[in-house]
């Protein structure tokens, strides 16, 4: 441990803040990220590394471990980059130094995902290099703002064969709770558009009878939930969720809920969160208080983002909350639809081999009972790694924990979970290997 931490405080030192199109400006910082974790993971054992240059997108390393005869081969993931540190003031040390305090590593990308990829190597490390799986590394340097290599892997299914999967960008749901991410939400945008006049007019001179398109709009926003909060749009998924979840105290906390402010919506959090779905409007076309003017409005223009079912056909989904927007008519008016983004989420199968050897080696690692849950982000890449390896049971674990502050100020991993975590993986070679070879159980050096 003592040496994954000076490594992670190196990592964290490197300012590998990613951007769309991977402009010039960002270059010298990712590269010396990639430079950086190549090197871990040569002399973690990887002797063979690759790099996959793709069109306007940083580097990718690729490596591979070759399977000892009859071995089973795990795919490792990972990714070098980390997103901006938003408003400096509110970190109580440097984002981009590694700070150890409260038995915590404070910094940007410390949980996600730098100490996610020292997990890897920390637990090839506990095999001197020569784990009894065969083991391939894949670290990417955009995930945060997504890349060609988002949709790369189902071109090249050689590259990415494997029997499993240990996509490292996750954790525990709280600290102390070895945990299994099994579900990944579905993502669907949606844009609606009102027009109803050809320009603004005096509110006091036509308000009342000539429509106004923002509150024509608000009218078919509000018709998306029932008076419980809860999406009323046939035809999405929505099933009682039997995993673990938060409480209703931590969800408050983590979603920093003002006092006295109800939850929306009917069910366990879990359904409410993950198997079921949810619609929030991510942008409006308005005119802001400071700048209104007395006039009613003749067009207006929502962005709505709906979470689905990790399950549901994304497409399906769209089409569905098209159809009802399509079919709503405030005032008689109609409303205009258009289908943007979307992206496919992730269900994965729990009855294989490598998931009875990560339970039992989660369960080793931290002295607890490992639990099941999903997630409502989305990892675009884990959907495109199934297509390439359809085969391939997928482990979404981690280092960090729900309350880690991935993405926000005094982002940390705790060092008690980082440490556990390595020792989850090394072992899980072993068991996964022995299930595969129905041999007494392997143990890391």
């Amino acid at each position: 441990m003592p040496q994954l931490q000076a490594d992670l405080a190196r990592l964290v030192g490197i300012p590998s803040v990613s951007v769309l199109g991977f402009p010039p400006e960002t270059r010298p910082a990712l590269l010396e990220a990639r430079d950086a974790v190549s090197e871990l993971l040569r002399e973690a054992g990887v002797e063979t590394l690759e790099l996959l240059e793709l069109p306007d997108t940083a580097p990718v390393i690729v490596g591979e471990i070759p399977a000892p005869d009859g071995a089973p081969t795990v795919l490792l993931y990972g990714h070098y980059d980390v997103v901006p540190v938003g408003d400096e003031e509110k970190w109580e040390s440097p984002p981009f130094e590694a700070t150890e305090r409260d038995g915590a590593i404070f910094g940007r990308g410390a949980a996600d995902s730098k100490s996610n990829i020292l997990m890897h190597v920390g637990a090839l490390r506990a095999w001197d290099g020569r784990p009894p799986v065969g083991i391939k590394v894949v670290v990417e340097g955009q995930e945060e703002t997504g890349s060609a290599f988002t949709t790369y892997p189902p071109t090249r299914p050689d590259l990415f064969a494997a029997d499993a999967m240990v996509i490292g960008d996750m954790g525990s749901i709280r600290p102390g709770l070895p945990t299994l991410t099994v579900g990944l939400r579905g993502m669907a945008e949606v844009i609606v558009r009102v027009r109803t006049l050809a320009g603004p007019k005096h509110s006091g001179q036509f308000g009342g009878a000539a429509p106004d398109a923002l509150i024509v709009l608000l009218h078919a926003l509000a018709a998306l939930h029932d008076e419980h909060g809860d999406v009323v749009v046939p035809g999405l998924r929505r099933e009682e969720w039997t995993g673990a979840s938060y409480s209703d105290e931590e969800f408050r906390e983590l979603a920093e809920i003002v006092p006295g402010v109800p939850f929306v919506g009917t069910g366990g959090l879990g359904e409410r969160l993950w198997s079921g779905p949810a619609i929030t409007v991510t942008g409006m076309d308005v005119l802001p208080v400071d700048a209104s003017v007395n006039a009613v409005v003749p067009s207006a223009r929502a962005k709505l983002s709906l979470r689905i079912h990790p399950a549901q056909d994304p497409a399906e989904a769209q089409a569905a909350l098209m159809r009802h927007l399509e079919s709503m008519r405030p005032f008689g008016i109609a409303v205009e639809v258009e289908a943007a983004a979307t992206g496919k989420g992730f269900f994965a199968d729990t009855s294989g081999p490598a998931y009875d050897a990560a339970r039992v080696a989660l369960a080793n690692a931290w002295g607890a009972e490992s639990v099941f849950v999903a997630t409502g982000g989305s990892i675009p890449l884990v959907s495109a790694l199934s297509e390439a390896a359809p085969d391939a049971e997928i482990l979404l674990l981690g280092t960090t924990d729900g309350f880690a502050n991935i993405h926000a100020p005094n982002e940390r991993v705790l060092l008690d979970e980082f440490e556990k975590a390595v020792l989850a993986e090394a072992e899980f070679f072993g068991l996964y290997a022995d299930a595969f070879a129905g041999r007494s159980t392997a143990s890391p050096s």
